[in-house]
């Protein structure tokens, strides 16, 4: 089910007369979670949920609580999720004496617990952020997915904690403040470049991807229950895309449990059609699928480097093929700054501009026809599919490949803010801490050993960026979007293939397209990698430049006096060529969202 969760620890308190900020805590999640809302409290312990019902609609209502009978203290349940192999487990559990009175997932991830302790987190696949309060133990465990699909967030303060899906609902409670400061400009004009515990509010941070946080009166304490693990692969290419295939097909088949409409999300690239032609192999007839376009674009569109083609020809052909129901939905370019509100409100953070706010619409949309939705995402990051994957300056310069042959936004930061805060350091500093991550194969050199860096380095901050975009647009509106290539199972057998193999052919994502060879037609199976659809409509365009101007014009914009206003202007008048960036105003636009984000939520600014 998708959901938001929030609670609050309080050893110092007695959190029971504080129910009003409680719920206002959970109330601020309620887009996560439209159908039902509850609220559990003791004396230290208060825990909230909203729920979006997808599994067992009249039960799985949470927080769920069980009194185990060796010590009858409560334990207790705050959960956003899915974890798919739920039924697996309920058979295993119920082999082991466990008795369930619902079919939700949610009370197999309770009694999960009651069987394994924290251990249970190893026997889970799916997607989740969850809290759970053993009240034997007088201990809160906050764990995230392996991937970090779901959020999750926490504010530590002596004797407390506070914890949300979103940050809104952190903020909700008024022992936080919201503030950030100079050094998080990096982070804020490139949400990317983020370590994978950061936001870019001070004292907030998010629980790491495949980590669990343990709190009790000791304090915080964070640790990974996943890594990966780099081995020698010994499969030849024939069986590695058919154990790809084999692991795919299985993953799609669990992620297609719902009581309720399901679809995909289909952009006639390799990834998306890939999941379609699975999920309609195995779903009754009917199956729906929606993609994206914008109105004027016959007119407006040009071709980049990540973006060398529009979409809708190839959706069509793939849906065609595949006998599904599409529907392309053209928006209307000047429509994308009026749900700017929303899509900041979703988030939280600084906008991401266009590319939210045609989510944004586009989920909107398809909510009106669907509950749940499967997604092609993150098969790049997995699979090898970007453009700088395959530049050989970009994979050996010394930083992150993916920020291409951009301008860094940093560098239009004024002289002394730049003195103060050495972004170029900074920059390296970062790629330093995840290079040094890396999960390495004794022995291995070479371009192989450069490729499984660039692999990681895309499993991190760009793809968590892609995620988390993902994630807020869709619960914004009550729907669940699924990613099947971010399954666990799947990342830890194609880690280990070879770079060789993964691009046998001499192209981008190779092993991907050998292994679904049969599914599609020729030209959805041949296409070129093609990101997630920009506009380049001239009134958009206007209205970013007239967004821009009014903030570099402003002596009251949070950010007067950080910023180099000659070199800004300089750029929003050139056009620029940049492998990871749509334009010049792309890269800008960051400008006009962290103003807005800082005014709406009064942020303040230390140095």
């Amino acid at each position: 089910m998708m959901c938001g969760i929030a609670g609050w620890i309080d050893f110092s308190r007695d959190l029971t007369l504080e129910r009003q900020t409680v719920e206002a805590m959970t109330g601020s999640l309620h887009r996560r979670g439209p159908d039902s809302d509850g609220v559990w409290l003791a004396p230290h312990v208060a825990l909230g949920h909203r729920r979006l019902a997808i599994v067992d609609l009249e039960g799985g209502k949470q927080p769920m609580v069980v009194h185990p009978r060796a010590t009858g203290a409560p334990v207790v349940l705050t959960y956003s999720g899915e974890v798919y192999n739920f039924r697996e487990l309920r058979a295993q559990l119920t082999a082991r004496g466990h008795r369930f009175e619902t079919v939700s997932d949610t009370e197999v991830l309770l009694h999960a617990y009651l069987e394994w302790g924290a251990a249970f987190v190893d026997h889970l696949t799916g997607m989740f952020a969850f809290a759970i309060w053993d009240a034997g133990r007088e201990e809160l465990l906050l764990v995230r997915d392996r991937l970090g699909v779901k959020p999750l967030y926490y504010h530590v303060y002596d004797g407390g904690l506070l914890f949300g899906s979103e940050p809104k609902a952190v903020l909700a409670n008024p022992l936080f403040t919201a503030r950030t400061s100079e050094d998080k400009l990096p982070i804020l004009f490139n949400p990317r470049l983020s370590m994978p515990w950061e936001t870019p509010f001070t004292d907030l941070r998010q629980v790491q991807p495949g980590h669990m946080v343990r709190f009790d009166r000791a304090g915080a304490h964070e640790t990974p229950y996943w890594r990966l693990v780099s081995r020698e692969h010994h499969d030849d290419t024939a069986t590695t895309a058919t154990r790809v295939r084999e692991i795919l097909e299985d993953v799609v088949i669990h992620q297609l449990i719902a009581d309720v409409p399901l679809c995909t999300l289909l952009s006639g690239g390799l990834d998306s059609s890939a999941i379609t032609a699975m999920a309609a192999a195995h779903q009754p007839p009917g199956l729906r699928s929606f993609s994206v376009d914008f109105q004027g674009a016959d007119d407006d569109f040009r071709a980049t480097a990540l973006r060398p083609e529009r979409d809708t020809p190839f959706a069509l052909a793939a849906a065609a093929h595949l006998g599904v129901e599409h529907t392309s939905l053209m928006l209307d370019p000047e429509a994308l700054p009026g749900v700017v509100p929303e899509t900041l409100l979703a988030r939280d953070t600084p906008s991401l501009g266009q590319f939210d706010s045609s989510m944004y619409l586009l989920f909107r949309a398809i909510r009106e026809r669907s509950t749940v939705a499967l997604s092609g995402e993150a098969a790049d990051e997995v699979f090898g599919g970007y453009p700088w994957f395959f530049d050989q300056d970009t994979v050996w310069g010394n930083t992150f490949p993916w920020l291409g042959n951009s301008p860094r936004l940093t560098d239009c930061l004024a002289p002394d803010v730049r003195a103060r805060i050495r972004p170029d350091d900074d920059e390296r500093d970062r790629y330093a801490t995840l290079r040094a991550r890396v999960p390495r194969l004794t022995g291995e050199s070479g371009l192989q050993a450069r490729m499984r860096e660039v692999l990681y380095l895309s499993l991190q901050g760009p793809l968590v960026y892609l995620l988390d975009r993902k994630d807020r647009m869709s619960m914004a509106v009550g729907l669940e979007v699924r990613v099947p290539f971010c399954d666990h199972t799947l990342l830890e057998y194609v880690w280990n293939v070879p770079w060789k193999m993964k691009v046998a052919d001499g192209r981008e994502k190779s092993l991907l397209r050998a292994a679904v060879a049969d599914l599609l037609p020729a030209e959805v199976l041949e296409r070129r990698k093609s990101a997630y659809p920009a506009t380049f409509s001239p009134a958009h365009a206007k209205a970013v430049r007239a967004a821009l101007d009014a903030v570099l014009d402003d002596g009251d914009s949070p950010l007067a006096g950080l910023l180099d206003v000659p070199k800004i202007r300089e750029l929003a008048s050139g056009q620029g060529q940049m492998m990871t960036m749509a334009d010049n105003l792309h890269l800008l636009l960051p400008l006009i969202e962290v103003d807005r984000w800082m005014r709406g939520y009064n942020v303040s600014l230390t140095a």
